[in-house]
C-alpha cells in the first residue's frame, strides 16, 4: 500500500511540475505577446540574429515546445519563411537548456519550495485584478513558478524513497548490455518525452537518476540524446492541421535533432569525454568515472553528475547548432522535397489557420490577420471574373464565367465562415480588451468581404437575365461599365494594401477613400447617361434596365470595400 501511496505521490508531483510550468510558459507568452512578435520581426534578418532570436524567447518563455510550436504557427501565418525558421528553432534548441541549469542550480542546491507558498499568495491576489488582464497574467507566472518548483521539489523527495538501485533492478540490469544499453536508455528518453510532452520533465527524471545512482552518467547522456528527439512530437503534432509550411517548419525540427544524434552516437565517447573535461575545469569530478559509492566526495560526485547533464545537454545543441547554421537553405530544400507544394491549394482553402487557435490569443490574431489578407486576394480574383463575363460574347465561354461568379460566391462564403469560428474559439479563451475589440473588426471585415462575392453573383445572375431575354449591352454600354469596372477595381487594389499594413500601422486610409468617391461620381455620371440615352432611345429600355443594375451592383461593391478599410482603422484604434 505504501508503495502504491508513493507511486501515485510522484505521478501526481509530475503532474504538477507539468502544470506549474504550462501556467508559467502560458503566463509569460500572453505578457510578451507584442513584444514576441516584434522581436521576432526584427530579428529574423540573418541566420546569427535568427539563433539569438530563438534562444531569446525560448529563455523568456521557458518551453522550447512552446517556441517551436509559436515558430510554426508563425510560418503557418506568413509572419516568417522557411529559412527562419529553422534558424530560430536551432535557438531554440540552445536556450531549452536554460530551464535544466534552472532545475540544476536551484532545485538542487536550494529548497526553492520553501518560498513557493509565498509566492502563490501573492500569485493569487494579483489573479482577484479583474481591471487588468496584464496584472492577471503576472500572477499566473508566479504561481506557475511556485507549482513548477513544489512539483519538483516533491518529485525529488519521492524519487530519493521510491527511485532506488534496489527498487529499479531491472534498469541496472539494462545498463550491462553495452553498446545495446545506450540505445535502449536513448530510447527510454524518447518515450518518456512524447509521454510527459515536456522536455524539461524528461531532464529532471535525468537528473534523479543519475543523482541517486540508478544509472550511470552515460546511460543519461543517451537519455538526454532521446529527448532531444522525443520533444520534436509535439511540434509535428501542431503541424499536423497546419498548410504545407508549418509541415516543412516541424519536420525541420526533427531532422536537426535526428541528425545531430547520429553524429554524436557515431564519437559517443569522445563526446563524453569532452562533457567531462568541461566539468573537470571547474574542480568537479569527472563524470565518466564518477562512483557514488565514494562516501569522502559523495556530495562532490553528486554535483558533478547533476552538472554534467547540463552540460551535456547544452553542448550537444550548440556544437550542432554550429554545425548546420551553414545549412540552413539545404535543411530547407530537404524538407520542401519531404513535402512539395500542393498546386491549387490557395484558392479554395484556408491558408494560415487551418488548426484550431495558438497559444495566445495574439499569435492566433495574427494567424487571422494574414488570412484575411489571403481573402482580400481571393475576392479580387474573382471581381476578375465579373469582368470576363460582363465582356464575353461566346455563350458557350460566357456559361463558364457565370460558373464562375458563382462558384466564387461559395468560396467567399467557405472562408468567411471558417475565419468567423476560429475567431469564436478564440474569443472563448482569457482576452484582452484590445484583443475583444480586434476580433469585433475582423468580423465586419470578413463580412463585407462576403458580401463582395454575393454582388458578383448578382451581377452574374443579372447578365443571365439579360441574356434569357435576348437582350445584349451595346458597344458603349460596355465601354462605359469597363471605367466603372477599373474605378472599382482600384478601390479593391487600394482595400488590399491597406489589408497588409502592420496592426496598428494604419492610420490613413484616404487611398481607399478617393477610390470610393471615384466609384459614386462614376455612378453618378452613368446614371445621368443612361437618363439621356433613354429620352433619346439610344438603346432599349430593358437592356437599359439591366445596364443600370449592373452600375448599381458596382457601387454597392464600392461601399463594402470602404467598410473594410474603416473597420481596419477601427481595428488599430
Amino acid at each position: 500500500m505504501d508503495i502504491l501511496l508513493q507511486i501515485l505521490t510522484l505521478l501526481g508531483a509530475v503532474t504538477l511540475f507539468l502544470f506549474g510550468l504550462s501556467l508559467l510558459s502560458g503566463g509569460l507568452q500572453k505578457v510578451a505577446g507584442d513584444g514576441l512578435r516584434a522581436f521576432l520581426a526584427s530579428m529574423t534578418s540573418n541566420p546569427f540574429k535568427q539563433i539569438l532570436t530563438g534562444i531569446g524567447v525560448t529563455a523568456v518563455i521557458q518551453s522550447s515546445t512552446a517556441t517551436t510550436i509559436m515558430v510554426v504557427s508563425f510560418v503557418n501565418a506568413g509572419l516568417l519563411v522557411l529559412g527562419q525558421a529553422i534558424g530560430v528553432i536551432m535557438g531554440a534548441h540552445i536556450g531549452t537548456t536554460i530551464t535544466s541549469w534552472i532545475m540544476a542550480v536551484f532545485g538542487f542546491s536550494f529548497n526553492m519550495a520553501d518560498f513557493a507558498y509565498p509566492l502563490i499568495l501573492v500569485g493569487y491576489v494579483l489573479l482577484q485584478n479583474k481591471k487588468n488582464q496584464k496584472t492577471r497574467d503576472i500572477g499566473s507566472i508566479i504561481i506557475g513558478f511556485a507549482l513548477f518548483f513544489i512539483g519538483f521539489a516533491q518529485l525529488r523527495a519521492t524519487a530519493q524513497v521510491l527511485i532506488t538501485p534496489e527498487r529499479l533492478g531491472f534498469l541496472t540490469t539494462w545498463t550491462q548490455w553495452g553498446v545495446g544499453s545506450i540505445f535502449v536508455f536513448l530510447l527510454i528518453g524518447i518515450i518518456l518525452t512524447v509521454c510527459f510532452q515536456s522536455s524539461a520533465a524528461t531532464m529532471a527524471i535525468i537528473m534523479i537518476l543519475v543523482t541517486t545512482g540508478v544509472i550511470p552518467f552515460k546511460l543519461a547522456a543517451a537519455m538526454i540524446l532521446g529527448e532531444n528527439i522525443g520533444t520534436t512530437i509535439a511540434a509535428n503534432i501542431a503541424a499536423s492541421v497546419g498548410n504545407v509550411n508549418a509541415k516543412r517548419t516541424a519536420i525541420s525540427h526533427t531532422i536537426m535533432n535526428t541528425f545531430g544524434v547520429c553524429w554524436v552516437l557515431c564519437i559517443f565517447p569522445l563526446f563524453l569525454k569532452l562533457v567531462g573535461s568541461v566539468v573537470t575545469l571547474f574542480g568537479l569530478p569527472d563524470p565518466n568515472t564518477a562512483d557514488l559509492t565514494d562516501v569522502a566526495n559523495a556530495d562532490a560526485i553528486q554535483t558533478s553528475l547533476l552538472y554534467s547533464v547540463c552540460t551535456m545537454h547544452t553542448l550537444f545543441n550548440v556544437v550542432n547548432t554550429l554545425i548546420l547554421v551553414w545549412f540552413i537553405p539545404f535543411i530547407a530544400k530537404l524538407c520542401c522535397m519531404i513535402f512539395p507544394s500542393q498546386e491549387g491549394e490557395k484558392e479554395v482553402h484556408l491558408q494560415y489557420i487551418t488548426g484550431g487557435p495558438l497559444s495566445t490569443a495574439e499569435l492566433s490574431l495574427d494567424a487571422a490577420k494574414q488570412e484575411i489578407v489571403h481573402f482580400g486576394e481571393v475576392v479580387l480574383k474573382g471581381f476578375g471574373h465579373v469582368r470576363e463575363a460582363i465582356d464575353e460574347t461566346d455563350p458557350e465561354k460566357f456559361e463558364e464565367r457565370i460558373q464562375k461568379l458563382v462558384k466564387y460566391e461559395e468560396i467567399t462564403d467557405k472562408i468567411e465562415y471558417e475565419i468567423a469560428a476560429f475567431l469564436n474559439e478564440v474569443s472563448k479563451g482569457e482576452i484582452s480588451n484590445i484583443s475583444a475589440t480586434r476580433i469585433k473588426a475582423m468580423y465586419k471585415i470578413i463580412g463585407e468581404m462576403e458580401s463582395l462575392g454575393d454582388s458578383g453573383e448578382s451581377i452574374g445572375r443579372i447578365l443571365k437575365r439579360a441574356q434569357a431575354h435576348g437582350k445584349k449591352f451595346e458597344p458603349e454600354m460596355v465601354k462605359k461599365l469597363g471605367l466603372m469596372l477599373d474605378t472599382v477595381e482600384r478601390a479593391y487594389t487600394a482595400m488590399n494594401e491597406n489589408l497588409k499594413v502592420p496592426y496598428r500601422q494604419l492610420k490613413d486610409i484616404s487611398n481607399a477613400q478617393n477610390a470610393e468617391y471615384q466609384i459614386n461620381e462614376c455612378r453618378n455620371n452613368l446614371r445621368e447617361e443612361h437618363i439621356v440615352n433613354l429620352e433619346n432611345s439610344e438603346y432599349n429600355y430593358q437592356t437599359g434596365v439591366y445596364y443600370i443594375d449592373i452600375v448599381a451592383e458596382l457601387e454597392k461593391m464600392g461601399d463594402f470595400i470602404i467598410n473594410v478599410s474603416e473597420a481596419i482603422v477601427k481595428e488599430n484604434a
